[in-house]
């Protein structure tokens, strides 16, 4: 059953959410069929089994580009060996469709909490479906599977994301009377330089080993200044981002941008400012940390499990999931259910 759903899944392309309506359409009808009602349906769809339901699912129906060098054609389902291949199969049409199967599999009649299943859009390029849904005030279930790839392996944590942009401004004159002028460029050197010492010092050296790498690390993914060889750099940018193991780390490094944007002419701008989670959830057993954001760090007040197919092949050339994975994962999400709402 999950390989047929995926199969017609993988057929829809919605690369930057082009066939979101058809595929809504067909998760929709697959849905009514098991008796779940539309709670909301705009860009994204929300559907609904039971009462106060006590579990959610959250998976995104949109898809990266692809590239020359496919062996098949992305939107057929392509069986070769142990794999299926095809665009999404993977990231996260295999998740989808082994968890529409495991409701075909289970009698929900006999369930005593609801189900809801949450279908976004336009995850893969600014996470705004999942925005959307929050934005709606969309009630959240007290659990949530995001069925994003894990290799079946259950994630129930994930680090913060802060991502800031600096800006310093200097006095523009020619290279060879610098001291007439005011070197945006220097400015910025020395600035990055004392916050690289503060981070060093005050942030890097806490430990959560619970994550893969078990601190808040610092990159400076982005530096841009001057015009040109010859001139004083009038203006300079830099783009920094933090994986935050703690979300005290955030204001620790906000209150320190305040005093060295005031010390080098300088200021910033918060892109992105995504908070850190985890939870204990006892009846998974061992449970991993995601290395990687998803739609769940966008919902809070919930129990979070991230848990999807595997290989973990999203965005490669040949997207591809394993038979078994897909088989197991449909397990795995019917224990989970009847964990949760029998």
């Amino acid at each position: 059953m999950e390989e047929k759903i995926l199969k017609d899944l993988v057929g829809f392309n919605t690369i930057k959410d082009r066939q979101n309506k058809e595929i809504l359409d067909y998760i929709q009808s697959y849905l009514e069929n098991l008796e779940f009602t539309v709670e909301k349906r705009k860009k994204y769809l929300v559907m609904s089994y039971g009462k106060n339901p006590k579990l959610g699912f959250i998976g995104h129906s949109d898809t990266v580009e692809y590239i020359d060098g496919w062996d098949s054609d992305p939107f057929i389902l392509t069986k070769k060996g142990n794999n299926l291949y095809g665009l999404g199969a993977c990231d996260m049409k295999g998740g989808i469709a082994a968890f529409l199967s495991a409701l075909s599999d289970i009698d929900l009649k006999k369930l005593k909490y609801g189900i809801k299943v949450i279908i976004t859009y336009d995850e893969e390029i600014a996470f705004t479906g999942i925005k959307e849904v929050v934005s709606d005030k969309v009630k959240i279930p007290e659990y949530v599977i995001v069925g994003e790839p894990t290799d079946n392996k259950a994630m129930t944590g994930c680090k913060g994301l802060f991502a800031i942009k600096v800006f310093t401004n200097g006095i523009k004159v020619h290279s060879s009377t610098p001291h007439k002028g005011k070197s945006a460029n220097l400015n910025m050197i020395k600035l990055l330089n004392e916050l690289d010492m503060f981070y060093n010092e005050n942030i890097k050296c806490e430990i959560n080993k619970e994550y893969e790498v078990p601190y808040t690390t610092m990159n400076i993914g982005l530096l841009n200044g001057g015009s040109a060889i010859n001139s004083v750099a009038s203006q300079c940018m830099s783009y920094i981002d933090f994986r935050t193991i703690k979300n005290e780390h955030v204001e620790a490094i906000k209150q320190k941008l305040d005093s060295l944007c005031k010390k080098y002419d300088a200021r910033y701008e918060i892109d992105i400012d995504v908070k850190t989670f985890y939870n204990n959830i006892d009846f998974l057993g061992k449970t991993y940390t995601a290395g990687f954001m998803t739609e769940a760090s966008f919902i809070s007040d919930c129990n979070r499990i991230i848990l999807g197919v595997g290989p973990m092949s999203a965005h490669e050339i040949n997207e591809r999931v394993n038979i078994e994975s897909l088989k197991n994962c449909k397990e795995k999400y019917i224990n989970i259910i009847q964990s949760i709402c029998k």
